[in-house]
């Protein structure tokens, strides 16, 4: 599989959610598994993107895998994101004064 970038990755619901679990440290991948109505074949093959886009890494324990998050390529999205946070902070500023504004 290639390389795949990692707004690709992010842009499915499953490896969002993948994503979120692991914030908390490490998990299997059967228990990560577990926590969808898909076959493990299908949140394997969601594992693997996450793996490509390198957001996760996998480390063997004897018969078991065990999937990390790695946030350093999360950086990318945060970079991509600043402007918009600026835009947004500005139009909730907006909001607020035309808010007082009504209430005076």
């Amino acid at each position: 599989m290639a390389d795949v970038d990692v707004f690709s990755a992010l842009a499915n619901p499953v490896r969002r959610k993948l994503l979120e679990s692991l914030r908390d440290g490490p998990r299997a991948a059967g228990e990560l598994a577990g926590e969808f109505e898909l076959s493990r074949p299908a949140v394997s093959e969601h594992l693997a993107v996450l793996r490509n886009a390198r957001l996760v890494r996998e480390e063997p324990r004897g018969r078991h895998r065990y999937y990390h998050l790695e946030p350093a390529p999360l950086a990318e999205v945060e970079a991509w994101l600043h402007p918009f946070e600026h835009y947004w902070r500005a139009r909730m500023r907006s909001l607020r004064e035309l808010l007082d504004e009504e209430s005076s």
